[in-house]
């Protein structure tokens, strides 16, 4: 079997798998993927780790406020004539 019959086989069974719908959604995934792959590898080459602690995530991360504070919130904002 040559390689190119190997590679059309390849590509009608993904086509059965996945479905023509699926297909395009994989492939830029793979390509994401790829990308990722080489710009990381580019990055331990050149000693430019790229390295995000969890305390400078957690600084960069929008502020959420807690069920009680939100629900002080509401409760202070009601009308007085509800009461």
């Amino acid at each position: 079997m040559n390689p190119e019959h190997l590679l059309i086989a390849v590509l009608f069974a993904l086509l059965l798998i996945y479905g023509p719908n699926n297909l395009p959604k994989l492939g830029s995934a793979l390509g994401k993927t790829v990308k990722n792959v080489r710009e990381g590898m580019d990055g331990a080459e050149g000693g430019q780790a790229q390295t995000t602690s969890v305390a400078e995530t957690a600084a960069s991360a929008p502020k959420v406020q807690a069920a009680s504070e939100v629900t002080a919130n509401v409760t202070d904002s009601a009308d007085p004539a509800d009461k």
